[in-house]
């Protein structure tokens, strides 16, 4: 369970670190706002490359489309509270130890949606602002 909580923890510096990224971004100039998108967009491709190799090995639990993220969840949800509801009886060994698993590895799968989704939203906010200084840019010289 550990290795859940480091990569929670992980999760939070990451999202320490996007913030930094984006509170920097206006102070810095064009060429170094521009080398951080550039930087950030390899970063969201290379996560998203990444989800896209794991939902093909975990093809039931990765579906494509953001708007199919929602309905996931509940379902997810749904069946998790069946499953608390209808677990009253004692289980054996074996099967409590592999339901612990199974719980480990879609709180590992959710840790890593999570870190693609903090990345896609680092570019895009640096993405904005860069797209802002050249319309700035723009109006100013006009």
């Amino acid at each position: 369970m550990s290795s859940l909580s480091d990569s929670f923890r992980k999760l939070a510096d990451q999202i320490d670190q996007a913030e930094a990224n984006v509170k920097a971004a206006s102070s810095q100039d064009k060429a170094e706002l521009q080398a951080k998108v550039n930087t950030a967009r390899e970063h969201a491709d290379e996560r998203s490359a990444q989800l896209r190799a794991k939902a093909e090995d975990a093809s039931d639990r990765a579906r494509s489309g953001w708007d199919e993220v929602q309905d996931d969840w509940n379902s997810h949800v749904q069946r998790l509270r069946q499953k608390i509801d209808a677990k009253k009886a004692q289980y054996d060994r074996d099967e409590a130890e592999n339901d612990a698993e199974n719980a480990e590895a879609d709180a590992a799968d959710a840790i890593d949606f999570a870190a693609a989704a903090i990345e896609e939203a680092q570019y895009a906010v640096l993405d904005a602002t860069l797209a802002r200084e050249n319309a700035d840019a723009v109006a100013a010289t006009a």
